[in-house]
């Protein structure tokens, strides 16, 4: 089977947090995926565009939005990090290959949810809740989002609103290097989820971040949290 493959134009690559960059681009005609799924980009060399590789993202935008939107953390040397900051500007075309992926919710999800990540592994879990509460999913959905501290947190303000108008949605944050003025959470999300669910048994559990994180976590679910294998699902970050 041949993998769908389409011309996507950068409406806007812009820095949100330290090392964090949010790039959006238009929804090509006849694209379309579910929540949590990723795509391919063809990824060239700024200073040798011949030489293309793919590299691998997940869609943080919903299905139901008009444009895609990606959030890429900088990798010292990394070749889509290097793109970004050397040569990606608004207007320009990559090549996207795509959707894949099974990293989604169960069409008709009764359990209720629950999702873990670090950083940049909040991408489909953006997309997810937003599909979620627009089709007006009735169950609990909670996010423990982790990240070292103040200078590394995006999208806090949009999970915040979401919260406040969906009261089936809880926002759990936790920095592991907080300022002396952070009231929240402090910890590896690894300490956070015994204090905000004391059992997961029942849910669907999600976690998407760095691989020792995603790891562990899977682990503790297992064999500590009380999860059952059928309704993990995990996926690492490099």
């Amino acid at each position: 089977m041949v993998t769908p493959q389409y011309q996507v134009r950068c409406t806007r690559n812009d820095v949100i947090a330290r090392d964090i960059y949010e790039t959006v681009f238009e929804k090509p005609a006849g694209f379309s995926f579910k929540a949590g799924q990723f795509i391919l980009f063809d990824v060239p060399l700024p200073d040798n565009p011949a030489d293309i590789q793919p590299r691998a993202y997940s869609i943080a935008s919903a299905p139901g939005e008009k444009e895609l939107l990606f959030v890429l953390k900088l990798i010292p040397n990394g070749r889509m990090s290097r793109y970004l900051v050397e040569a990606l500007k608004p207007g320009m075309e990559l090549t996207m290959k795509g959707p894949f992926g099974f990293f989604v919710i169960p069409e008709h999800a009764t359990k209720d949810l629950f999702f873990i990540c670090t950083s940049t592994g909040n991408a489909p879990f953006r997309s997810q809740i937003v599909d979620l509460l627009a089709k007006g999913y009735a169950g609990r959905i909670d996010l423990v989002y982790g990240v070292r501290s103040e200078e590394d947190l995006f999208w806090r303000e949009e999970f915040e609103e979401l919260a406040q108008r969906h009261p089936n949605f809880s926002l759990h944050l936790s920095l592991t290097k907080p300022s002396a003025s952070w009231s929240g959470h402090v910890g590896r999300v690894q300490t956070v989820v015994p204090l905000v669910a004391p059992s997961l048994a029942g849910k669907h559990v999600y976690v998407c971040g760095s691989p020792d994180m995603t790891k562990e976590v899977k682990q503790l679910c297992l064999n500590e949290w009380g999860v059952d294998k059928a309704d993990l699902h995990v996926e690492g970050y490099i």
